[in-house]
């Protein structure tokens, strides 16, 4: 039978970083290709008090239909945390909780973009935001970005000269896939650009509690005068990802239409995750949690970097990060890092090739290394390996 199926999935590709996670997920490979948090933070028995809580005191509430916008408890608890770490303003009234933060994303999109309406992001950029817009048949352009962030100048030329930007699409602390950390001068360029042009900014956050070096800095949202930033966060990275409980936080128009979305795609997230989460956050103390997740980060990112600089050769450059998940590495122009990635899969070694990470495509010679999930006797070996097979191919 000959299926005919809708347009845009002409468009659409499989993950790329989801289809190299099934080749890790043999023991014997060393992966740096996935996002994953370290899976021994995860507060397993904390997480069993709250949830036998939940179900001794609400358990009939626990297990129903709930609304739309998420579980009060827990977006009071997410406004004002952000409100306290980002210098924002928002109320419970603009948290919507969604199952993770790429279905935001998705949301997003389908309620801003038509076919051929164009997004502004960073270059190179997160590889899910890209497969989440591309359903809506957009475009994308990519803006100049160096070591701090997206190039303020350079954005300004695109807005004065392009036709149908709908979305800016930016991660400004410790950026998937490059670790960067935007400036605080590029940060308040972007949100005033953004009001001056009226134009939407996601500034999506999945890291930012995640810094082990250096001082916090000011969010996009904390410069915005007029409500057009957009704010995503998530538990994956604090808590535990297997809940997928995330949020969107945004002006009270702005999470009308996504309740609208939400509810024709699957009407709410998960009741008893959502409080799970919230008496979790009653009993314990997150900020405690937090650091045992800092500490463990910087001693698995410093070691990476420090394996780093003795085993691979000095024409291969690659980002210090200080905090987040992740490193950037760039390659000879000559080299492409997916033909590299064949060959380290042959030695059990793997990681993401940076070619995906570009909207528009070329740059093959970048990948991504992720610090967070291996052992540290793991990321020592796998890099020695991934050092050795460079050395060959240059």
């Amino acid at each position: 039978m000959r299926f005919e199926f809708a347009e845009r999935m002409n468009k659409l590709e499989a993950s790329v970083i989801r289809e190299i996670l099934k080749v890790t997920e043999k023991p014997e490979i060393i992966s740096f290709a996935g996002g994953l948090p370290a899976p021994e933070t995860f507060p397993i028995e904390a997480i069993k008090e709250a949830n036998q809580k939940v179900l001794e005191e609400n358990g009939e509430k626990a297990l129903q239909y709930a609304t739309t916008e998420g579980y009060n408890p827990l977006r009071k608890w997410i406004a004002e945390r952000m409100n306290k770490t980002l210098g924002a303003n928002f109320s419970y009234e603009n948290i919507l909780i969604t199952h993770g933060s790429q279905q935001g994303l998705d949301f997003l999109g389908k309620i801003f973009l038509n076919k051929y309406d164009v997004v502004l992001c960073e270059s190179p950029t997160y590889l899910a935001a890209i497969t989440a817009f591309k359903a809506y048949e957009c475009n994308f352009i990519e803006v100049p970005t160096d070591k701090d962030g997206m190039i303020v100048d350079e954005l300004e030329k695109i807005l004065k000269t392009t036709k149908n930007i709908k979305l800016i699409y930016t991660i400004p602390t410790f950026q998937n896939p490059t670790g960067v950390t935007w400036s605080i001068e590029r940060r308040k360029g972007v949100a005033e650009l953004a009001d001056k042009y009226n134009k939407i900014v996601i500034e999506d956050n999945p890291y930012g509690e995640l810094r082990f070096k250096g001082e916090n800095l000011p969010s996009l949202k904390s410069f915005d005068e007029c409500g057009n930033v957009v704010c995503l966060g998530t538990f994956s990275k604090i808590f535990c990802p297997g809940y997928r409980i995330a949020w969107v936080a945004a002006h009270e128009e702005i999470i009308e239409k996504l309740v609208v979305i939400k509810q024709s795609t699957d009407l709410q997230c998960n009741t008893i995750a959502q409080m799970d989460i919230a008496k979790y956050l009653e009993l314990n103390d997150i900020d405690e949690h937090i650091e045992t997740i800092r500490e463990l980060y910087k001693k698995r990112c410093d070691l990476a970097v420090e394996t780093m600089e003795k085993e691979f050769p000095e024409n291969v450059k690659f980002n210090r990060p200080d905090g987040g998940l992740f490193t950037w590495v760039e390659l000879p122009k000559n080299i492409d890092a997916r033909e590299l990635l064949d060959e380290c899969l042959k030695h059990n070694v793997a990681f993401v090739p940076g070619g995906p990470f570009f909207p528009n495509g070329g740059n093959e010679n970048f990948f991504r290394i992720n610090y967070s999930n291996m052992p540290e006797e793991r990321i020592v070996e796998g890099l020695k390996i991934l050092g050795k097979i460079l050395k060959e191919y240059l």
